[in-house]
């Protein structure tokens, strides 16, 4: 029952007045109220992308309060976007988080199961099931569930670049244009095989994106190096330089200005001209540190005023100016070049290198530089249409370039379409028949939200989802690998169809579902803070309230 500004009057008054243990402007929610509240929240947001699951899944279009516009079936982006106020979807949101950061992919996944297991969690609660039961339940069935797909996993050699190929595809598959899909996933394929060092497969550091509105999704490609969007600031200086010794400067490049007023009275004109002189002279030896240090390339992350630009111009020194921070990072961890925030303490020692930095045409602002001696930075380079689907291309890319890695390093896959799901829904099944007590419906409750992948799968594809999970249970009994094909309307085999997810997405999802499952279903009491004047809350009527609970 939930109890607005609840008071708790004790057992030996004081003075005729109740004491008050809790703040009256405390919301205070109990038992089987906090239990059903939190249940609700986090079928609601499993409700709100359940419809984005699955290759045919459907677009959420959010607009913030300046009118920009958000497209995409990103599970993980929804949920970010949203800016979810409840404190229990709050927890639903952090589990779309968790499986972004540690698989990359599967973030809708992750929270429908974790809204189905809540679902069925309130079934049996109306039953008379203890919530200890029900979380015992899941926390067994979570266990079984992973040892279910870590046998039915197959293996996968890192040279198999097909099967790379076609894991990136599926990821890719609903989430960008589906007529450029084999292209955009050779690209991914091609950008985590050449970051590779050591065996790991630094993604977030060493693949950057660059995105152009206007021209063919066909047009993307990988390049080998890393592309800024800025122009040579003089057009006399080289186009082209090799062997670039490249300086980072994170400080604007002009004449110092005192930070006070000041006043400087001059008794002539040639005082002045003496004056201006002097620091243009104190400027150029500023300069002149940069230049000593053998420096042909200048980039900044500030402002270079044009007197500075014609000074390095005389000494064909390559400058650009005003780069982004991320530019910044990503060109000093490739080119081991450091970041000089006094030009006063510059040293030979602080340059980068790269075997060539150039402008390639006249007419646009790209800056190409490739070729490092300690790094094999990429850039995938997107074009499409339209700013909107360029950046939902981008986020498929995230999601692809994240399972791909993921294969790479667990070298572990399972078909998708469902059939996993329904494995491990039928091992649960099996599994549940071997426990005594009353635990044995709660693994059979986790076995029937395993489903709901399969159903939103069919249902989002506009299929009958009863029918389709039927025959999915009939045809899973006979071949493992049998799964949802969304443009027949069939039951086939996943991996004949090259429709392939990688292990590790498969158990996080679970995990993650499990285990914020069993942390709401822990909840029976929530108190809340409320932004209400204390003067507004009448103590007589709150006991009056809390008592009649």
């Amino acid at each position: 029952m939930a109890q607005q500004g609840m008071s708790v009057q004790m057992a030996g008054q004081y003075g005729g007045q109740p004491v008050y243990i809790i703040s009256p402007t405390t919301e205070h929610i109990q038992g089987k109220d906090a239990l059903s509240m939190n249940i609700n929240a986090a079928k609601a947001v499993a409700k709100l992308v359940r419809s984005t699951l699955g290759p045919k899944g459907m677009d959420k279009m959010l607009v913030n309060i300046l009118g920009d516009i958000v497209l995409t079936n990103d599970g993980a982006t929804i949920l970010r976007e949203m800016e979810i106020e409840h404190p229990t979807a709050k927890m639903i949101v952090e589990v779309a988080k968790t499986q972004e950061d540690i698989a990359g992919d599967g973030t809708t996944s992750a929270v429908v199961i974790a809204g189905s297991l809540m679902d069925k969690a309130g079934e049996l609660l109306e039953k008379g099931f203890h919530p200890a039961v029900i979380f015992k339940g899941y926390n067994l069935a979570a266990q079984k569930a992973i040892e279910i797909l870590e046998e039915f996993a197959t293996n996968v050699d890192k040279d198999d670049r097909k099967t790379l190929e076609k894991i990136a595809e599926t990821s890719i598959t609903g989430k960008a244009t589906e007529t450029s899909s084999d292209h955009l996933a050779k690209i991914c394929v091609d950008a985590v095989l050449a970051i590779e060092e050591n065996g790991k497969y630094n993604i977030d550091d060493k693949i950057v994106f660059r995105k152009e509105a206007g021209g063919k999704i066909s047009d993307t490609k990988v390049i080998h190096g890393i592309y800024i969007n800025k122009y040579r600031l003089h057009p006399n200086t080289p186009a082209k330089v090799e062997n670039a010794k490249i300086a980072l400067l994170d400080m604007p490049i002009e004449i110092a200005k005192t930070t006070t007023k000041s006043k400087i009275q001059l008794g002539s004109i040639d005082e002045m001209f003496a004056y201006k002189d002097q620091e243009i002279a104190n400027f150029h030896k500023m300069l002149d540190k940069v230049i000593a240090t053998g420096a042909n390339v200048v980039f900044s992350s500030k402002n270079i005023d044009d007197s500075a630009v014609h000074y390095f111009m005389k000494h064909n020194i390559y400058t650009c100016r005003r780069l982004k921070d991320e530019d910044m990072t990503v060109l000093s961890l490739s080119t081991g070049a450091n970041l000089v925030r006094n030009m006063n303490d510059i040293t030979a020692k602080d340059l980068g290198y790269a075997e060539v930095v150039e402008q390639e045409s006249e007419y646009e602002e790209k800056t190409l530089i490739t070729g490092f001696k300690k790094s094999n930075t990429v850039t995938i380079f997107i074009k499409a249409g339209s700013e909107h689907l360029a950046d939902n291309i981008e986020r498929a890319f995230d999601d692809a370039l994240n399972v791909v890695k993921s294969v790479l390093e667990d070298r572990t896959i399972v078909p998708g379409g469902g059939a996993s799901e329904m494995q491990v829904a039928n091992g649960l099944r099996s599994y549940a028949s071997t426990i005594d007590g009353r635990e044995q419906l709660a693994i059979r409750a986790f076995a029937d939200a395993m489903e709901e992948i399969p159903k939103a799968i069919a249902e989002n594809a506009g299929l009958d989802k009863i029918d389709m999970l039927s025959q999915l249970r009939a045809e899973s009994g006979k071949n493992k690998n049998s799964g949802i094909n969304v443009c027949s309307g069939k039951i086939e085999d996943m991996m004949e169809n090259s429709v392939i997810d990688p292990l590790r997405v498969k158990i996080q999802a679970i995990k993650s579902a499990s285990e914020v499952s069993s942390m709401i279903l822990r909840v029976d009491d929530m108190l809340r803070a409320q932004e209400k004047d204390m003067q507004d809350v009448d103590p007589a009527h709150n006991i009056h309230n809390y008592n009649m609970g």
